[in-house]
Parts: structure tokens; sequence; C-alpha cells
């Protein structure tokens, strides 16, 4: 009985070795038929394919033979604008009014204020596609357009593949539920419910896809980011100098100057360390050392000036008797 349920999940018929089991495996095969075919009608009429298909046909049926009405177009349009405004909280409720009026909502917002000079702010707006072009017009009017981008992106085809592929997932769904009901063995019953929840969690998947796109097609985002005018600085007023501000400019000067000789004086403090430093082992060190040397050196002898004068004119008498002594030599 297992295998033959396993078959049917396939699509292939499978006989037993009985009559008795045939009869059963062709009852089962009817009935899931029935249950497929109910399935497939459910998830036609719930679809919007499916809908577009058969108001096509009426239509074509009560009108000219053989015309169609063209399917759908599903397209995904996102835009984002940069605005330059002289106040971004008024420019901010224009927005919000703008959107509410469309039948949008706002998404998401983002204000804050920069050096405490101007305010910005980015704001995420939803609207619905037939009013995507209008309110994108208001919403660029509140102040200077800086930068503006919009995208379009059709997604009819996937939106028709994820449809498509509900209805046959419902189909399948209905069909495991129908065995479901006609299973007598427990094995059999645990197989069927471990490929129903299966199916079941494909199905829902499928069905938060196309959410998701009938939500992004049916609603269009927009970005605005708003932003204040730079605000000119005051200049400062021309005229003579009072006596307080020239008491207060000298007073900052000389607050400039104590400041600048601590400054040096922080620079040399280092050098002046130093130097004090060989200073004092110059004058408790080596200056001592150096008075000790000088008065241990024998002092020169006084010699008097009389003693001195004869020995000089003794010298002196010397040099010239041997100075004449050669010259009169011939004389002899």
């Amino acid at each position: 009985m297992l295998f033959a349920a396993s078959l049917v999940l396939t699509g292939c018929g499978a006989g037993a070795s009985s009559d008795s089991a045939e009869r059963a495996d062709s009852k089962a095969g009817a009935r899931a038929d029935g249950a497929a075919a109910d399935a497939d009608r459910g998830a036609v009429d719930g679809s919007a394919a499916g809908a577009d298909e058969e108001a096509a046909d009426g239509s074509s049926g009560a009108g000219k033979p053989g015309a169609r009405v063209p399917a759908p177009q599903h397209v995904i349009r996102t835009a984002s604008l940069s605005v330059e405004v002289a106040d971004v909280t008024k420019a901010l409720a224009t927005a919000r009014r703008v959107t509410a009026g469309a039948g949008g909502r706002v998404e998401n917002e983002t204000t804050e204020r920069v050096d405490d000079a101007y305010v910005t702010s980015q704001v995420v707006l939803r609207v619905p596609q037939e009013r995507y072009d209008s309110v994108l017009a208001e919403l660029a009017g509140t102040g200077k357009l800086i930068a503006r981008k919009a995208d379009a992106k059709d997604v009819t085809d996937q939106v028709v593949d994820v449809e498509s592929r509900i209805a046959t997932q419902r189909a399948s769904v209905a069909r495991v539920r129908a065995l479901m009901q006609r299973a007598e063995r427990l094995a059999d019953v645990v197989t069927l419910e471990g490929e129903l929840s299966r199916r079941q969690a494909d199905l829902e998947s499928l069905l938060a896809q196309q959410a998701s796109l009938k939500d992004r097609t049916t609603l269009a985002t927009i970005t605005l980011e708003l932003m204040e005018r730079a605000k000119p600085s005051a200049e400062p007023k021309e005229g003579r100098p009072g006596f307080g501000d020239a008491l207060s400019g000298g007073w900052n000067a000389l607050v400039g100057a104590v400041a600048w000789i601590g400054i040096v004086l922080a620079a040399l403090a280092p050098w002046l360390a130093v130097a004090l430093v060989v200073f004092v082992v110059w004058r408790r060190l080596l200056r001592p050392r150096l008075a000790a040397r000088a008065a241990r050196r024998p002092a020169p002898v006084p010699v008097p000036r009389g003693e001195g004068d004869a020995a000089a004119g003794e010298r002196n008498a010397a040099g010239v008797t041997r100075a004449a002594g050669p010259a009169e030599a011939p004389e002899k």
C-alpha cells in the first residue's frame, strides 16, 4: 500500500497483485483527479492571471470575435530626490501631506541637525502607482531640485510564473490531502504527512513571493532627501575701536607674550639644566683643583737691581775684550 501511495504521488499508476487492490487504486486515482481538478479551479479563480484570462474570454464572447484583452503589466517603480529647501520641517510636513493625500504612507524617516547650522532629513515614501508621477512632481517643487533618479523594472513574467507555480502547488497539496483521507496504514499516513508538510512549505514560500511582488508593483517607492540652504555668516560692523576694545587687545597681547615667554623657557629648560650642572661641577671640583696646583708651583727668585747691572757690565766687558783680541794681533 505504501508503494502504491508513493507511485500515485509521482504521477505514475501502479497495480496491485489482487483485483481488489486494482479497484481501490482506480477509485483512488479518480478521487485524486477530482480533488486536483477542484484545486486547480480554485487556484485559477484565486490568481490574478486566471481572472484576467476569464475576463478576456468573456469580453471576447460578448464583443468582437477573436479580440483579446492584453495582460496587465507589473512594474516596480523607484525614485530618489534631493531637494534644497529653506525650512526642512515645513518641507517634511508638505511631503507627508502630499503622500497621505495620494493614499500612500511614510515608511521610514531620518532627521538630524548638522553642526548646529542646518537640518537634513531623509524619508522613504510609498505611494500608489497611478499617483507616482504627480507625487514626484509635487515633491520636486518643494524647493530647489539638486538631484533626481527614477527607475522602472518590469516583472510581469516573474508575477505570472509565481502565480502559475502557486496554482500547481495548490493542486499538489489537494492531491496529497485526498490520499491522506483514503490511507489506512500508519506508515502510509506518516509518509503522506511528511510529503504534505514539504509541499505546504513550498506553497507558503510562493505565496510570500507573490505578496512581496504585489506590494512592490502596487506601491512605488520614493526616497526623498531634504537639506536646508547654507545661512550666510554675519559680517562684522566696521567702526573705530573703543577704550574697551583697546584694553582687551592690550590684555590679549600681554597674555600672548607671557604665553610665548613661557613656551620659550620651557623649550630652554633642558639646556639651562645641563648648563647649571656643568657650572656646579666646575665651581665645586675643577676650580679648587686648579687653584691648588697653582699654589704648589715654585716662585722665581728675585735678583737685586745693582747685582744685575754689574753682572751685565762684566758680560759686556768680556765681550768687548773677546772682540778686540783678534784685531790687535797683526800689530805685534
